[in-house]
């Protein structure tokens, strides 16, 4: 286990509205989306925020991020439902990540467990609950969205996270 750096307060403020900030851009702003099928890269930065920061500062930040995002931006729906599963995501990456090397089991775990627990399951009720519509006829276009978009997710934030973590270790 790597020593787990402290921030101060002031650090944590401003390094939180970045991700925040990121987080909209690559979740709502720069993203590809239908009614029921949204591909982004809003993983990106929650996961890493998750990485540096740990499970419960990560789940208030994606918390955070979604109800900014919906309520105050006008990106997307409001619904109480994607408040709660962007908490469980960004704590799920934290309990993960935190603190830990980001090997390939580890990042292939939490990516895996936050596309079915919450992508496929929570999402997807979320949305049936909200458009009133059946489970069948929303889960099937999710399913093979989350099967292609899962081994990108895994790539994409090993790299990005490796980079980082060299850069930060530099200083530079």
């Amino acid at each position: 286990m790597k020593k787990v750096k402290r921030y101060s307060s002031t650090q944590m403020v401003v390094y939180t509205g970045l991700f925040i900030a990121l987080t909209i851009l690559l979740q709502y702003v720069f993203a590809i989306k239908t009614t029921f099928v949204h591909v982004n890269f809003g993983y990106l930065s929650v996961a890493i925020y998750a990485a540096l920061f740990g499970p419960w500062r990560a789940g208030v930040m994606a918390a955070v991020t979604t109800f900014l995002a919906t309520t105050v931006f006008g990106q997307g729906i409001f619904f109480p439902g994607f408040l709660l599963s962007d908490f469980l995501t960004g704590f799920i990456y934290g309990w993960f990540l935190y603190g830990r090397q980001a090997n390939w089991l580890r990042v292939g775990l939490a990516f895996l467990l936050v596309d079915i627990v919450i992508h496929l399951g929570l999402n997807t009720l979320w949305l049936v609950l909200f458009y009133n519509k059946a489970a069948s006829a929303i889960f099937m276009s999710r399913l093979i969205k989350n099967i292609c978009w899962y081994f990108v997710e895994v790539i994409t934030f090993i790299a990005v996270y490796k980079g980082m973590a060299r850069f930060l270790i530099r200083g530079k």
